[in-house]
């Protein structure tokens, strides 16, 4: 699965340790999963932007006068970088106070950050895209489709959109219909919160006096153990009460007004936030109160959907059809009740809601309420009593955990033997730690042999080992270092993605070179076979791409 699984085994030094996976600091990830980013946004956006990228994923959240220090960029060539990560949603933006220099007062700089989760899901908008169409429509998908491109558009951006890519078909006496519909369909997305109106583009943290933090920390009341962006996402983040919301005088041609008397009819998505000023001194983009409200994709709905979809196989896989149907059935029954991506455990559901909801799929139908009990008590779910009703909870979490060891269970498998596989099982169902001879007894592995594979898997960082005196012997003890195998297994995953990614441009390159070869030839039999080889070999490897993203989810999102 991963291309360099059979590689020399390394030992972790201080400098590979230091990177951290935590959904709290968002500039934070793990060495090829920086690698692969910066591929993406050069592959899409060129290697300006790319370098600007890189360096705030490599040195983490700073000002623009910091980047343009650091790659030795023009101002101009930064500001444009930033403008078009911005607009992809790669970059976020915001806007602290810091203490000036002897006798000036305090300065408002502004900071970016750069979102490593919003880049790679770059190369998951064929996965986006699928769900819309699947439950909507071309209608739906083309909408989406524009965001995907653009990144963030207006209304009126979307129907000039669509006005353009069907001037043809449209006539002046169709133009309030093609809007009524077209409202109709954007509505769908946003009702489905499939899209979402874009966070503030610089909002302003407060600073935090040391004594009110010191008290707020006391009383347990906030929370200042979050990072500066960590506090930066919340602040931009639109209120729950709007974050969907689609006012209905928002298609009008006036919204712009005061933009479209001072600007080309051509210009292009995100453009005029050029004109709003992106110097790191400056006041924040949103006191232009004649802006139109922008919209983005809401990658958090695609990763809940996938996160469903992922469990619902495991448990098809591990069970049988029926606990996915039921799980199914749970997951959209509580889809408006989930208030997080990842939720440890189900929305707690009567038998009769699950039932109900599982008989209007067609696979459901046949199922009765013994059986979907049967099969809820099948997954582990909990029974809380609450009177005479039944209530149910699946526990997520306990899903998530036993795909996840399972696909490490394989790479052990691959990378080591049976035998090692077999000794990581024993310890990865167990959080306790296991003497030398328990493993070998217990796995069935030569003491000898047992030795030379668990001095191996610490070697890298797979286990713990401790060794303690006992009656004059030497003992020692092996616990797996689940964090730590984790990371290196989503390390690796993110390095065989780059790889595939790399083989996929060298596949089209070497597809132009035929193409080109070709002009203006007529095509023989040998011709027609060579491209449709390379049209087989590309499908392959987008489809293997695609399944290794399904593993990097499981890991890093889910």
């Amino acid at each position: 699965m991963f291309r360099d699984i059979n590689a020399t085994p390394r030992r972790r030094g201080r400098d590979h340790c230091r990177t951290k996976f935590s959904a709290e600091t968002p500039d934070m990830t793990s060495p090829y999963g920086i690698k692969l980013s910066v591929h993406l946004i050069s592959t899409y956006f060129g290697d300006i932007v790319s370098k600007v990228c890189e360096c705030l994923l490599r040195k983490g959240t700073l000002s623009h006068a910091q980047i343009m220090h650091s790659t030795e960029l023009s101002k101009q060539n930064v500001t444009n970088s930033l403008l078009v990560l911005i607009q992809h949603n790669c970059v976020q933006s915001f806007a602290i106070q810091q203490p000036g220099g002897f006798g000036e007062p305090p300065k408002i700089v502004t900071k970016y950050m750069a979102l490593h989760d919003n880049i790679i899901h770059h190369m998951r908008f064929p996965k986006f895209l699928s769900i819309v169409s699947n439950e909507f429509g071309q209608d739906c998908t083309e909408i989406f489709e524009g965001l995907l491109q653009h990144g963030r558009l207006s209304m009126n951006q979307i129907m000039d959109r669509h006005k353009d890519k069907h001037k043809a078909l449209v006539t002046d006496g169709e133009n309030s219909k093609v809007t009524s519909t077209l409202h109709e369909n954007f509505n769908k997305l946003a009702q489905a919160r499939y899209i979402e109106r874009c966070p503030a583009h610089e909002p302003f943290l407060e600073p935090v006096e040391e004594g009110a933090k010191k008290r707020m920390a006391k009383s347990k009341i906030g929370d200042f153990s979050q990072t500066l962006e960590a506090r930066a996402l919340a602040a931009a983040a639109p209120m729950e009460s709007i974050r969907f919301l689609v006012e209905t005088d928002a298609w009008s041609n006036g919204a712009l007004d005061d933009d479209s008397k001072n600007s080309p009819s051509t210009k292009i998505p995100g453009e005029k936030r050029k004109h709003d000023s992106l110097e790191p001194e400056t006041e924040s983009w949103a006191t232009n109160k004649n802006k139109e409200i922008l919209w983005r994709v809401n990658f958090e709905e695609f990763v809940r959907r996938l996160r469903h979809k992922s469990c619902v196989s495991h448990v098809t896989t591990r069970m049988d059809s029926v606990a996915g149907i039921v799980l199914t059935a749970i997951f959209e029954a509580s889809r408006k009740d989930e208030t997080k991506v990842k939720m440890e455990k189900t929305v707690p559901l009567l038998l009769e809601t699950i039932f109900e909801e599982a008989m209007k799929s067609e696979e459901g139908r046949s199922l009765t309420l013994g059986r979907v009990r049967g099969s809820l008590v099948q997954m582990g779910c909990e029974l809380p009593t609450i009177g005479i009703d039944e209530i149910y909870s699946i526990d997520l979490k306990t899903i998530i955990d036993k795909a996840q060891t399972l696909e490490v269970e394989s790479v052990v498998l691959k990378k080591y033997g049976r035998e090692a596989y077999r000794i990581f099982r024993l310890l990865s169902e167990s959080e306790r730690s296991f003497e030398t001879d328990k493993i070998s007894a217990t796995t069935f592995v030569e003491k000898k042999d047992a030795l030379k594979i668990l001095f191996q898997l610490w070697k890298d960082d797979f286990l713990h080992m401790e060794r303690i005196e006992a009656q004059k012997t030497e003992i020692m003890l092996w616990k797996l270092n689940k964090r730590s195998v984790w990371e290196q297994v989503l390390d690796d995953m993110y390095h065989a993605a780059l790889n595939l990614k790399l083989r996929l441009v060298h596949e089209l390159e070497q597809a132009k070179d035929i193409l080109r070869v070709l002009k203006g030839k007529s095509l023989g039999d040998e011709v027609l076979e060579k491209r449709r080889r390379v049209g087989d070999k590309w499908k392959v490897l987008e489809a293997s791409l695609m399944i290794l993203d399904d593993a990097i989810m499981l890991f890093h999102h889910f």
